[in-house]
């Protein structure tokens, strides 16, 4: 028998708060989210997504036209040029904020009026499947909460991680090189709260069940507006004990289980994604059992797929691929290469050495790009993430600089992502082909500002419909890709992956569809030469008819081989699929 929801919900709640009344705290928590104790679960292991799930990742305000809201302007661009292309839609922050481009929210229940209003949020919801951020590790220092945390009243009074500067916290496992533990003064005397991203965005207290409950609230709000998909932002800091790396703790994963099941038995269709910006063996922990997230980010792709790349050898990317394990039926990956963030540099900690990750921000370094840093627990600064447009970064090797094949290299870079196992996500400014954008770093005084330009429609527009343009060939040519993706079983996001082993500079795996009628063999020449591959080293099944789902070359003779121009892609079927 199933075990009723509230028992299951107590048993996590004890994990957390053992000295608490977890029977009493299960019910507040089912009264907020409108459930039933008994509430019927969901079917175990669904999987809420097939081969047609595209995600489009952009800013509210990333489109705008004048005298028109952004959040509408948005809308009127995805009918207008990907109705057919992709199914969700995250829109990162939304809300009314103080800094960081919006994950400094000052309210969770509010629509930033610059951008549009909530009928704005439902509109698109109703066309798309829609990701929204749970911002949930921190709260902007401007927000009411915090200014009730000043004046010591409720609710807030309780609400924010306090530390102290005599504690231990020389494990705290840090992101940023900005202080830890920042003083404010309060109506009864000085208090340090806790801050792991910047001072103006201060930790929330988990351990207080009262913010569990606020954001019960505000998960239930967000379902009654259309959002489906939820992303936990920076979740993996949520638990804070000194003395600990406070990074990744029990009662961390305890609670992303305790949101999944309030989340699932409220709407079963709902997915819950972790960001997890960390090393790869870390980020596939948030899976838990199958009982944690539905989805977690594939970070290790962008800077492996970038260095695969820029050197022309796929030695780590391969290496990384055979020991990615596939995902349980009900969860998968999120597949992406270009973020509003920049490329992260700790997940490729125990996949390069410190050389290659060098050799990686000094090319980066060469196409325009910047690096951010974080605090190790020693007090050394490392890099943390290299900040540039995914376009900037594929123009040249490492080898020789800039070249003439960087269209060819950025699409073979999103033809590789659009195959793995996993949903497929495009940042907006690489759908579109955008550049660096020192001029908006320079403005803002922030490196991130590089990969976050501001488009007016009818520039974008005009820029879209030129077919001269490599905004236009990046653009028309991913749209075909993705047409032709969202067709094949073989790519249904838990489907079968191999890795293939075809040397250094071709790089290659095979999927086959759940139902074992599709084989498709993806290979990618990651190299700026030709490159010749034996179809004998694939082992194509000779009964059947093959043909390369991109170029629409058919295959005759087994026992021959195909030419690879420089980053050329194929996709070599066994069932064709129409587009």
């Amino acid at each position: 028998m199933t075990q009723p929801l509230k028992a299951k919900l107590v048993s996590m709640l004890e994990v957390v708060y053992p000295e608490l009344d977890c029977d009493f705290l299960a019910e507040q928590l089912l009264t907020t989210m409108g459930l039933a104790p008994n509430q019927e679960p969901p079917p175990a292991h669904q999987n809420n997504w097939d081969e047609s799930d595209v995600v489009l990742i952009t800013y509210a305000d990333t489109v705008q036209r004048a005298d028109e809201k952004p959040l509408q302007t948005l809308h009127r661009f995805l009918g207008d040029c990907l109705s057919d292309s992709i199914s969700s839609v995250h829109i990162l922050p939304f809300f009314p904020y103080s800094s960081d481009d919006g994950f400094s929210v000052m309210d969770y229940l509010a629509v930033n009026e610059s951008h549009g209003n909530w009928e704005d949020i439902e509109s698109i919801a109703r066309d798309y499947k829609l990701m929204a951020d749970l911002v949930i590790n921190h709260m902007s220092a401007r927000s009411r909460w915090f200014e009730n945390f000043r004046k010591r009243v409720d609710p807030g009074k309780d609400y924010f991680f306090e530390g102290n500067p005599r504690d231990d916290l020389s494990a705290v496992v840090r992101p940023r090189t900005s202080p830890l533990l920042n003083p404010v003064q309060t109506d009864d005397g000085e208090r340090y709260v806790w801050c792991t991203f910047s001072e103006d965005q201060v930790d929330l207290n988990f351990a207080n069940p009262k913010v569990l409950i606020e954001f019960a609230a505000i998960i239930r709000r967000y379902l009654e507006r259309g959002i489906i998909i939820f992303r936990l932002d920076a979740v993996a800091f949520l638990w804070k004990e000194p003395g600990t790396p406070c990074i990744h703790l029990q009662q961390t994963h305890e609670l992303i289980k305790i949101l999944r099941l309030l989340i699932e038995h409220h709407s079963p269709d709902a997915v819950v994604i972790t960001e997890t910006n960390v090393p790869n063996r870390e980020n596939l922990t948030y899976f838990g059992n199958a009982n944690e997230a539905h989805v977690i980010y594939n970070f290790s792709l962008p800077p492996l797929l970038i260095n695969t790349l820029v050197t022309g050898d796929c030695k780590h990317l391969k290496t990384w691929l055979m020991s990615m394990p596939p995902a349980q039926m009900g969860t998968t990956y999120l597949n992406f290469i270009a973020s509003h963030d920049g490329v992260g540099m700790r997940p490729t900690d125990g996949l390069l050495t410190e050389e290659e990750k060098q050799r990686l921000i000094n090319t980066m370094d060469s196409f325009g790009g910047k690096v951010s840093f974080r605090r190790t627990p020693d007090g050394r600064d490392q890099p943390y993430e290299i900040n540039i447009a995914l376009y900037d970064a594929l123009q040249g090797t490492a080898e020789s600089g800039r070249d003439h094949w960087q269209l060819q290299r950025f699409i073979c870079a999103h033809t590789v992502m659009l195959a793995l196992e996993g949903i497929p996500a495009f940042y907006i400014h690489s759908l579109l082909a955008t550049e660096n954008d020192l001029e908006r770093v320079e403005h803002t005084g922030r490196l991130r500002s590089i990969n976050r330009s501001q488009w007016q429609l009818d520039d974008l527009e005009q820029k879209l419909a030129d077919p001269l343009s490599h905004h236009s060939k990046a653009f028309q040519e991913l749209k075909r890709l993705i047409a032709i993706r969202r067709k094949q079983p073989a790519f249904h996001p838990n489907a079968t992956q191999f890795t293939l082993h075809l040397g250094l500079q071709l790089f290659g795996f095979w999927r086959q569809s759940m139902r074992r009628d599709q084989s498709i063999f993806c290979i990618h020449n990651i190299s700026n030469e030709v490159q010749q591959v034996a179809l004998s080293d694939i082992n194509l099944i000779g009964t059947d008819h093959w043909q390369d789902l991109i170029s629409g070359m058919t295959i005759d003779d087994l026992s021959g081989s195909i030419t690879l121009k420089p980053y050329q892609s194929v996709w070599l079927s066994n069932l064709e699929v129409t587009v």
